[in-house]
């Protein structure tokens, strides 16, 4: 899954939540069953999540939504091999960028 976000510092949750097509609750819920995601909260108590959290949704999103992890499942895993799994993750997000401007290229010729 490629997710559009553009590059800055923080994110608010609504903007997380639009990049990986769930509603704002289901942020909340990882939010409260993962450890590794950990957003900043300002005075008012907004979240905002960092780029890291943001690299962390994305391994979620890869283990339950397009693997079929259960939560606990991915929570195992994560557990067992983080950084197997962000490194994979990381190949997987490069190729989708090559992907990405070839069919572009692809579309110009």
């Amino acid at each position: 899954m490629h997710i559009d976000l553009p590059e800055k510092r923080y994110y608010k949750i609504g903007e997380v939540a639009k990049a990986f097509n769930v509603n704002t609750s289901h942020i909340r819920f990882w939010e409260k069953e993962f450890a590794i995601i950990k957003p900043k909260k300002n005075a008012k108590g907004n979240r905002l999540f960092t780029q890291e959290d943001i690299k962390n949704f994305k391994l979620i999103y890869n283990l339950v939504k397009e693997r079929g992890f259960t939560l606990e499942g991915a929570k195992q895993k994560l557990k067992k091999n983080p950084q197997g799994i962000f490194n994979n993750q990381e190949i997987i997000t490069r190729l989708e960028s090559v992907k990405a401007e070839l069919l572009k290229i692809k579309n110009s010729l």
